[in-house]
C-alpha cells in the first residue's frame, strides 16, 4: 500500500476517534483490545470491560509508537503509569483497566448480551440514565496479587518512568532489578531493550507533550508522527518490525538506529514537524461547539 493510501486510512481513523457524531458513548470490550480499537474505545464516555478483556499498546515492539490518541488517554493515568504501559507494551486485564481508569465498569462476559439488550431499549442520550443501566450489571473488580497496579509496584513505576529520557528510565529499572526479584521489573527491562529505540524515544516525547494538550491536538500530532513512519522519513523500523513479527516471524528485528544512544534529538524531533512533501496535508478535524469540553480528560 502506498504511503498516500495509508495516510488516507489514518485520516479516517482519527476522524472516528474524535468525531462527535460517530464517537461511541458506550464501549463494550470483551477480549483483546490494541491499536485502533483502543483509540476508538478509550475516548468513549463509558468503557465496559470483562474478565476476558486484555489491553495493550505494543507498538514500540513493532518499530512504531502508541498513537490513536494514546498520548492523550495514557498521559491522564495516575502518576507515570501511562509511560510504563506505552514503553513496555505491558498487557492489562479488565480489573487493572478499571483500577487505573482506562475502564469505567466491570461486567461479567455472560451478562454483556443482557446489558446490550437493555441499552438498546434506551431512547435517550442522557448519561445518567445510561450510567444507571450499566451500574446495575457492574461488579467490583479485584486486582490479582501480582498486578503491576498494586501500590508497592506503582511506587517503583513512578520513580523509574518519571525520568526524562528512555536511557534514564532503563537505568533506573536495572538498578531496581538488582535489589528486587519481581519478574515484572525484569520483563520491563527486556521490553525496553528489545523494542525499537526510535519508537521508544518518539513515544516518550509524545506522551510528555500530550500531558498538556487536548485530544484534538494529540490526534493531529500523532497523525503527523505516523505519516513520517509510513514514509520512512527517518527510519524503516515500522516495516522491519512488521517483517520480523508478522511476515517472516523470526522475531529478530534489526532496528536502525540499533541502540538508544544512537537516536539523536534531531531524529526524534523530525517526527513532530510537518511532512516536507507536496502530496501531504495536515490532519483536519471537524470544529465542534463543545471542543473545550471534549479537551477535558475523561479518565
Amino acid at each position: 500500500m502506498a504511503p498516500q493510501l495509508q495516510e488516507i486510512f489514518l485520516n479516517k481513523n482519527r476522524l472516528l476517534d474524535t468525531n462527535e457524531e460517530t464517537c461511541l458513548k458506550v464501549c463494550l470490550i470483551n477480549g483483546m483490545i490494541m491499536g485502533g480499537g483502543a483509540g476508538l474505545s478509550m475516548n468513549g464516555k463509558f468503557r465496559v470491560v470483562t474478565e476476558n478483556t486484555i489491553f495493550a499498546m505494543p507498538e514500540a515492539s513493532l518499530g512504531l509508537f502508541p498513537d490513536v490518541g494514546a498520548s492523550y488517554f495514557l498521559s491522564r493515568l495516575s502518576g507515570f503509569f501511562g509511560e510504563y504501559i506505552g514503553l513496555t507494551g505491558k498487557r492489562l486485564d479488565g480489573a487493572e483497566m478499571v483500577a487505573c481508569g482506562l475502564a469505567t465498569h466491570f461486567v461479567l462476559s455472560t451478562n454483556l448480551p443482557l446489558l446490550e439488550e437493555e441499552l438498546n431499549k434506551v431512547d435517550s442520550s442522557d448519561l445518567t440514565i445510561i450510567s444507571t443501566i450499566i451500574d446495575a450489571f457492574s461488579l467490583t473488580s479485584i486486582l490479582k496479587e501480582d498486578s503491576v497496579y498494586r501500590r508497592c509496584r506503582m511506587d517503583i513505576i513512578n520513580k523509574c518512568f518519571s525520568k526524562g529520557t528512555v536511557e534514564e528510565i532503563l537505568s533506573a529499572l536495572e538498578y531496581e532489578a538488582i535489589n528486587k526479584t519481581d519478574d515484572w521489573i525484569v520483563s520491563a527491562v527486556k521490553s525496553l531493550k528489545t523494542s525499537s529505540p526510535m519508537g521508544l524515544k518518539v513515544f516518550l516525547k509524545s506522551i510528555r507533550e500530550g500531558r498538556t494538550q487536548g485530544i484534538d491536538q494529540c490526534l493531529i500530532r500523532e497523525y503527523k508522527m505516523a505519516c513520517h513512519a509510513l514514509r520512512r522519513t527517518v527510519t524503516d523500523d515500522f516495516f522491519e518490525g512488521c517483517r520480523a513479527a508478522l511476515f517472516d516471524k523470526d522475531k529478530k528485528p534489526k532496528w536502525e538506529p540499533s541502540k538508544l544512544e544512537l537516536v539523536s534529538k534531531e531524529m526524534v524531533d523530525q517526527y513532530f514537524i510537518a511532512v516536507d512533501s507536496d502530496d501531504w496535508e495536515e490532519l483536519q478535524l471537524p470544529i465542534r461547539s463543545n471542543s473545550t469540553k471534549l479537551a477535558t480528560a475523561k479518565l
